[in-house]
C-alpha cells in the first residue's frame, strides 16, 4: 500500500495501543451502560439524552445522542466526551450554531450527524466542511453509498477537527478504516470502501495507525454484535487484550 502522508507521529496516547477506545457501544438505558462490555477497544458509550434518567457520575463518562430538546436536558449531566445531533441538510445552519454556544454553550464537544435524503452529489463534502469549521465533529452516517463517503473524507483528511462514526456491523467498521487509510494515502477512497479490506489495516505501522486515530475520533457500533471479536480475529485489534 502507499505511504501515509504527514508520517510525523502525534503526541502519544498514553502508550494505548492506537485502536483503544474505537469503539463506542450503543446502550438503551442506563442498565446497559452499566452492563457495557468493558474492554479496552471501547470508549465510552452512546445512550440517547431521552434514556440519561438513572445514569450517574458513577458510570463513567457517555457519548449523548440529542434527542430532546436542549432545554430538557437535567440540570446536572453526567460527564460527556461528546453531544451528537441529527438534522436534515436543510437545518444545518441550526445545528453548527450550537457549536458556537447558541442559544447557550454546550457542557461537551458537538457532533453533527446530516441526514440528506435526496440530497445531490456533493453534500457530503459541503455539509463536513461546514461542521468542521466551527471545530464540532462531522458524523459519517451508517449505511452511505461509497461516493459519499469519499466527499466527507476527502475534506476530513485535511481538517484537524476530527470525526466520529456509525457502523452496523464488522464489515463497516473495516470499511471505515480502510477508507480513512486511503484519504490519508490519496489512495482510491471509493474502492477501499467498497472493498472493506482488513489487510491493509492491520499492516498499519503504528506511527500510520495513530495518523488515522487523529481523524477517526470513534465509531458507535450496536450492543453485542460481536464486532470487538471479529476486529480482533481480523487482526486489527490484535495489540489490544480481550474482556
Amino acid at each position: 500500500m502507499a505511504t501515509l502522508l504527514n508520517l510525523q507521529p502525534p503526541a502519544p496516547r498514553e502508550q494505548q495501543p492506537p485502536f483503544a477506545a474505537l469503539l463506542a457501544e450503543t446502550c438503551a438505558d442506563a442498565a446497559a451502560v452499566r452492563d457495557r462490555i468493558r474492554d479496552p477497544l471501547f470508549g465510552p458509550p452512546l445512550l440517547a439524552a431521552s434514556a440519561l434518567s438513572g445514569v450517574d457520575s458513577a458510570d463513567g463518562p457517555l457519548w449523548l445522542g440529542l434527542d430532546v430538546e436542549l432545554d430538557v436536558l437535567p440540570q446536572s449531566l453526567p460527564e460527556l466526551v461528546r453531544i451528537e445531533v441529527e438534522c436534515p441538510l436543510e437545518h444545518l445552519d441550526d445545528a453548527v450554531a450550537l457549536a458556537k454556544g447558541d442559544p447557550r454553550p454546550l457542557p461537551a464537544r458537538l457532533a453533527v450527524r446530516v441526514a440528506a435524503d435526496g440530497a445531490g452529489r456533493g453534500w457530503a463534502a459541503e455539509s463536513s466542511e461546514r461542521i468542521a469549521a466551527t471545530g464540532a465533529h462531522p458524523v459519517l452516517a451508517s449505511g452511505l453509498g461509497a461516493e459519499d463517503v469519499a466527499d466527507f473524507l476527502a475534506v476530513l483528511a485535511h481538517s484537524d477537527a476530527g470525526f466520529v462514526a456509525h457502523a452496523a456491523d464488522a464489515r463497516e467498521v473495516v470499511a471505515i478504516l480502510a477508507a480513512t487509510v486511503a484519504a490519508l494515502t490519496g489512495d482510491d477512497i471509493p474502492a477501499a470502501f467498497r472493498a472493506a479490506d482488513p489487510a491493509p489495516v492491520a499492516a498499519l505501522s503504528t506511527a500510520a495507525a495513530e495518523a488515522v486515530r487523529e481523524i477517526l475520533v470513534a465509531i458507535a457500533v450496536p450492543a453485542g454484535a460481536g464486532i470487538d471479536a471479529e476486529l480482533r480475529d481480523l487482526g486489527i485489534t490484535a495489540d489490544l487484550g480481550s474482556r
